[in-house]
């Protein structure tokens, strides 16, 4: 698991099963036991505070990691990998990122 990797995720509320994407810094992941993700979702809204993603970026479907959700959850409920991020998705997850977080 590192930043970057999209995994299945399992929330609570709703019990629902969906891709979340990694946001823990590497060096840290060895020493926590949960990590922050940013939700994925097939609504797409085409604003700042998402990354719009595609097949081409390995998913499913046409979705989004939405960074106005950021969570913290446990390792241990993270599920199989789907893709990793490519350095320039990555770039445009730090913009959005940024944005939502007011910086």
């Amino acid at each position: 698991m590192k930043r970057g990797d999209i995994h299945w995720y399992r929330f609570s509320k709703p019990n629902k099963k969906r891709p979340v994407m990694i946001l823990t810094r590497n060096s840290a992941l060895e020493w926590f036991s949960e990590v922050t993700v940013a939700p994925i979702t097939s609504t797409i809204r085409d604003i700042p505070s998402e990354v719009a993603l595609t097949a081409a970026d390995g998913m499913p479907k046409a979705c989004a990691i939405n960074f106005d959700h950021l969570q913290t959850v446990s390792i241990s409920k993270i599920g199989p990998r789907i893709t990793s991020l490519s350095p320039k998705k990555l770039a445009d997850v730090r913009t959005a990122c940024l944005f939502a977080l007011g910086f």
